[in-house]
């Protein structure tokens, strides 16, 4: 029966998002079940790609990326696809009408990590940031407002700011692992090997900026994932309290978590702000 596969392949995506991330897993919890699985659906893609061309590399990256793509292609045109993260992703692609662009862009910005290392310049550094996780805050976005146009292209450039912050987070708290593992440095205009407190403030303004953005449009969110981003939003802010606090030789020398203690703090407040309308 093609719905047991298809109950298989959800599974599949929840799981994939419970063993990588505790945290986005922790968020994804707290929006309505009509649309927890979707968020799964996208998480689980995006996951998989990414793990490609970080994770494997005792294999030969470039082909197993081309043929998840050719795979991802396959899975769009017919409907269906053996793999189940494909099969589930495929499923929300057309359930919501998500734009093919947004696929292809953050393919190409997957695709990018196989090779670059370097990203010299603002423009680079913006295109892989949109590539990587704007378009991944709009197929979000796209169900969070189950279709509604008008709303998407209202909170869009919200959406976006706020996929920018998660990504710039993330990449100040990964130098570590992307310099030295990867050898890879997103932020141009930066000497990572002797990153000081001019340059650490630059990147935390510019973050900062985003998430003040990204807020103004959690606001407006429908009530099935208001609480949900925002609990995401936490979450991030709170690594970059951390990070602001962490000298910034000393940030390329670790990695800056937030305890599971914290998360259920910041659970808790975040849960107190939605219930008093303070969100």
């Amino acid at each position: 029966m093609k719905s047991l596969f298809d109950t298989v392949s959800y599974n599949s995506s929840k799981l994939v998002t419970k063993t990588y991330s505790t945290s986005f897993s922790l968020a994804t919890k707290m929006l309505y079940k009509s649309i927890r699985g979707d968020i799964y659906n996208i998480y689980g893609f995006v996951r998989f790609a990414d793990e490609i061309v970080d994770s494997f590399h005792d294999y030969n990256k470039e082909m197993l990326f081309n043929r998840f793509s050719e795979d991802l292609e396959l899975s769009l045109k017919n409907k269906i696809s053996l793999n189940p993260i494909l099969n589930s992703f495929q499923h929300t692609f057309h359930k919501y009408d998500i734009d093919k662009v947004l696929v292809d862009a953050f393919m190409k910005s997957m695709q990018l990590d196989l090779h670059k290392t370097d990203y010299l310049t603002e423009e680079e550094y913006h295109a892989y940031i949109y590539g990587s996780a704007d378009v991944v805050g709009l197929m979000c976005l796209k169900v969070f407002v189950n279709g509604d146009d008008l709303k998407y292209n209202e909170l869009k450039d919200t959406a976006m700011a706020l996929g920018s912050a998660f990504q710039k987070v993330n990449f100040l708290r990964d130098l570590k692992a992307d310099f030295e593992g990867l050898d890879r440095t997103y932020f141009p205009n930066t000497d990572l090997k002797n990153l000081d407190e001019s340059s650490k403030q630059v990147i935390i303004e510019d973050i900062e900026a985003d998430f003040k953005k990204g807020l103004s449009g959690i606001k407006k969110l429908p009530v099935e994932a208001k609480f949900g981003v925002f609990m995401a939003y936490r979450y991030y802010s709170q690594l970059l309290k951390k990070l602001k606090k962490t000298p910034a030789l000393k940030i390329k020398d670790s990695r800056i978590r937030v305890s599971n203690p914290k998360k259920i703090e910041l659970l808790m407040r975040s849960y107190v702000k939605y219930q008093l309308n303070l969100i």
